[in-house]
């Protein structure tokens, strides 16, 4: 397990972190206000309790956010890392599994956004390149708004190798491109599948293509070149959600 610890910011990345029994947090900093605002809003649960708590003046907190273009809110944490997960331990005794493959995506701000639509729609879990994964970045966790400690991460060291043992364990592979004649819409999703989502410059590598089944798209006006790849997973997740409602 990876014991080092790093900084977070933002009201929702530090409650959350307080709420998850798995996440070990070793200091809280907090305005006056903020703390108010945590046992007035979670008056059933001390999250503070056995919480090293430190009080600070919004000017003190800004500090933590660097050069960056965030607002802490009021709340800074110090973190350790969640135990990493393996996925070939996770896919045991698992079926009608739907996994986001992120390939060479490396933007905090869309990462962690699409980390909230996964979340948010039952997405099972999200497949990442372990050296292209800012897991420390604090746009990360404050885009991601406390839903890292609700998503299953993992982050493996090669995604074309992973693609190839998916797809040997009966896992559909959709490459999301826009050049596709196929809309993601007339999938029925049943069973095992990968989203496959590529780079935001540069979509799906070539050398990643031949471990991919399918290539889909999403409809939209025809004038828009194309979406930002945060907007097109939270669309996709939303439609799949549905879908296997209906399978149900």
């Amino acid at each position: 397990m990876n014991k080092r610890s790093f900084f977070i910011v933002g009201k929702h990345a530090v409650i959350e972190a307080l709420k998850n029994p798995n996440r070990k947090v070793l200091r809280v900093f907090l305005t006056e206000e903020s703390k108010k605002s945590i046992h007035r809003e979670n008056q059933k649960n001390n999250l503070l309790k056995d919480i090293k708590v430190y009080f600070k003046n919004k000017k003190e907190l800004d500090k933590y956010t660097g050069n960056e273009d965030l607002l802490h809110q009021g709340y800074v944490a110090e973190i350790e890392h969640l135990e990493d997960l393996n996925l070939k331990d996770f896919l045991k005794n698992k079926n009608n599994q739907t996994f986001a493959c992120l390939h060479e995506v490396t933007d905090p701000r869309n990462i962690g956004s699409i980390i909230r639509s996964a979340s948010s729609f039952k997405i099972n879990g999200i497949i990442v390149k372990e050296r292209h994964f800012p897991d420390e970045s604090k746009l990360l966790y404050k885009s991601a708004s406390g839903s890292m400690e609700h998503i299953n991460i993992f982050k493996v060291s090669n995604i074309n190798s992973t693609l190839k043992f998916l797809r040997e364990k009966n896992y559909w592979v959709y490459g999301f491109d826009a050049k596709s004649k196929k809309n993601f819409c007339q999938v029925d999703w049943k069973g095992n599948n990968i989203l496959l989502f590529g780079s935001e410059g540069f979509g799906i590598k070539k050398h990643t293509e031949k471990y991919t089944d399918f290539f889909v798209k999403i409809d939209i006006n025809e004038k828009i070149e194309s979406l930002n790849i945060s907007n097109s997973a939270a669309i996709v997740f939303h439609h799949i959600m549905n879908a296997k409602k209906d399978l149900d």
